[in-house]
């Protein structure tokens, strides 16, 4: 408590506020501190969640040095303020009794496929305005990537069950275990009388790195790991090929298991893409990186190397011929997911990518209409609060269609 106040008092309220220029949100950030200053704390997390209704979620999960603390004015000749901590007082305070104004039922249905950070988003906000919402998940809880993407180290789960009852208090039904695509399709939805669907499924298949070894019992994807860790026995000796924010959390997972470890996480090139803080971690917490280094196959004993030359814009321009062989227990593949491909399967005029992701025009429909969709299964892997974002736009699309669809 003492340190949100004080470093609210730092703030300085700009004219031009470089912070909310940093948040893919436009979070009112100075308005937050004012509020807390003034002990209007309820008024403060109301704000913060008609904004970002995963406000909770970002102050924990987003990476603040690239967005609004890295923007912070303070930042240029010393500390930033902790925005985050500030957000995050906030936003635990009041998650579970800030009011959340509905208006009257209108009357209209509306389908939400798959519970991650899009999926929720869309949920609340078309809730909000007098939608009767049903969330359909794949899987037995709600929170999508948030829950089985992220560890719980940095984002206990129990706030996903805060979330959970929110939803269930605001009249938004939940239909859990129930994967559409599969006994139940996109028509059936629309035959029962859902106006408008919203696809927000995420990104769950691992992507390869096309080299021989990946489907060795040695080797494993890392989404797949972190969905349950307790379940895979890694041995001492630990590679993680990638270096993004997945690649973090699976260091730092294998590194909290009972044993010991030795965890090197290998780049192709000559830094880390993940968040700056999420390596410092790693760092700290004893991961070794090793850069510079593109793998050419995985044995059983594994990951094979070759060292890669770059030019002074960090690209990759040659290979060295010597190879390097890594002895290692476990080998994870941490190189981004794509998504799975059941709903094109199975719903006619609905169209991909060519890389899969789905198809979308500038308001969120797909090629079908009445469709829409947001979140990584659009973008690919993205941020949480770009997934929020990105939601709340679509919602205002399917707001205009379905009262378009009244229209004579």
């Amino acid at each position: 408590m003492i340190h949100v106040i004080e470093e609210a008092q730092r703030c300085l309220q700009c004219r031009k506020p470089l912070c909310m220029t940093g948040c893919p949100i436009s979070t009112r950030i100075p308005e937050m501190i004012a509020l807390l200053k003034e002990n209007r704390v309820q008024e403060a997390g109301r704000m913060l969640f008609e904004n970002n209704p995963l406000s909770l979620v970002c102050s924990l999960v987003c990476d603040h040095q690239r967005q609004c603390e890295g923007h912070c004015v303070l930042s240029r000749k010393g500390q930033g303020i902790h925005i985050s901590s500030i957000e995050n007082y906030i936003s635990e305070t009041c998650l579970d009794t800030v009011e959340t104004d509905c208006q009257a039922p209108n009357g209209n249905m509306i389908a939400v496929i798959g519970g991650g950070p899009a999926g929720l988003t869309i949920a609340i906000e078309m809730r909000r305005m007098g939608y009767d919402v049903t969330i359909f998940d794949s899987r037995d809880r709600i929170g999508g990537v948030l829950r089985y993407g992220i560890p719980e180290f940095r984002l206990p789960k129990s706030i996903l069950e805060r979330y959970k009852a929110k939803l269930e208090a605001m009249g938004i039904r939940i239909r859990p275990n129930t994967t559409i695509g599969g006994a139940l399709v996109i028509d059936d939805l629309l035959r029962d009388g859902y106006k408008a669907i919203f696809i927000g499924t995420g990104v769950w298949r691992p992507r390869k790195l096309g080299i021989p070894g990946e489907s060795l019992g040695n080797v494993h994807f890392a989404i797949d790991f972190l969905v349950n860790p307790s379940v895979y026995d890694v041995g001492t000796r630990v590679a993680i090929i990638g270096a993004g924010n997945t690649a973090m959390d699976v260091a730092r997972t294998v590194l909290r298991m009972k044993g010991r470890h030795e965890v090197t996480i290998y780049a192709r090139r000559d830094a880390s893409e993940a968040a700056v803080e999420e390596v410092e971690y790693a760092r700290l917490e004893g991961a070794r990186f090793a850069f510079r280094m593109k793998p050419v196959r995985i044995g059983k004993s594994g990951p094979v190397f070759v060292r890669t030359v770059l030019d002074d814009e960090g690209r990759i321009i040659a290979e060295e011929p010597e190879e390097i062989a890594v002895e290692a227990d476990t080998t994870f593949i941490a190189i981004s997911q794509g998504p799975k491909s059941k709903l094109v399967d199975t719903t006619e005029g609905l169209k991909p990518s060519p890389n899969g992701l789905l198809l979308t025009d500038e308001k969120g429909e797909t090629t079908r209409a009445g469709i829409f969709a947001a979140g990584d299964v659009v973008l690919g892997a993205h941020t949480v609060v770009e997934a929020v974002s990105y939601a709340k736009k679509v919602a205002v699309s399917m707001d205009e269609y379905v009262r378009s669809l009244s229209c004579p």
